[in-house]
C-alpha cells in the first residue's frame, strides 16, 4: 500500500493534496505534477511511503531540479514508484548504464547459462543497490528536519514526523 502526497508551500503555509502516481512514468513527470501545485514556484514536497518499507521525499523549489531522498533504496528499488525517484545519478550509475551489452546477450539460446556469476550470488555487483539512504540527506535543513534527524527516521511514522516539524500535520492528515 502507498501513500502519497503533495505539500505546497504558500503565504498562508503549506497546502496538501494527495496525489495518484498512476500517470507518473518518470522523475520528469512528478517534478511537471509538483510545480503544477504551486503556480508561484514556491517549495513544493512530494512525500511517498510504501506502508513501512521506505519513504521518499522529493523537493522541488520552482524550476530548479528536484532534490532526492529516499531511505531504502533497495526496497524502494522493488516498487513501481520507487524506481521513478531512484535515479542513475541518484545511485552513482552512469546514465543508461543498466543496458546489457548487445554482444554478451545469448539471443539465440546455444549458450550454457554460466552459473558462476560472483555478482548474482553475493548482490554486490555493479548494479547492486543499497540497502541504505540515498539522496540529499540535506533536503529538508532548512525546513526544521536535519540530516541526522532525516536519517533516523522509520518508515512507519517517517511523513507525520516530518509534516510535524514543517508546520503540517493537519493539512497532511486532512488527505491520508
Amino acid at each position: 500500500m502507498y501513500f502519497a502526497a503533495l505539500l505546497a508551500r504558500t503565504e498562508d503555509g503549506w497546502e496538501a493534496s494527495d496525489t495518484e502516481l498512476d500517470d507518473v512514468e518518470t522523475l520528469s513527470d512528478l517534478a511537471e505534477l509538483a510545480r503544477e501545485a504551486s503556480p508561484e514556484d514556491d517549495t513544493v514536497l512530494v512525500l511517498i511511503e510504501q506502508e513501512d518499507a521506505w519513504f521518499g521525499v522529493v523537493r522541488i523549489d520552482g524550476e530548479e531540479d528536484p532534490r532526492i531522498y529516499v531511505s531504502d533504496a533497495a526496497a524502494a528499488a522493488r516498487s513501481s514508484y520507487g524506481e521513478i525517484l531512484l535515479t542513475d545519478e541518484l545511485l552513482g550509475r552512469e546514465p543508461g548504464g543498466d543496458d546489457a551489452d548487445l554482444d554478451s546477450l545469448d539471443l539465440d539460446g546455444t549458450e550454457e547459462p554460466d552459473g558462476d556469476s560472483e555478482d548474482d550470488e553475493d548482490g554486490s555487483g555493479a548494479d547492486a543497490v543499497p540497502h541504505s539512504p540515498v539522496g540529499d540527506s540535506e533536503i529538508l535543513d532548512d525546513l526544521g528536519v536535519g540530516e541526522k534527524e532525516l536519517k533516523s527516521l522509520d518508515a512507519e511514522d517517517a511523513l507525520s514526523t516530518i509534516a510535524e516539524a514543517l508546520g503540517a500535520s493537519e493539512v497532511l492528515e486532512t488527505v491520508r
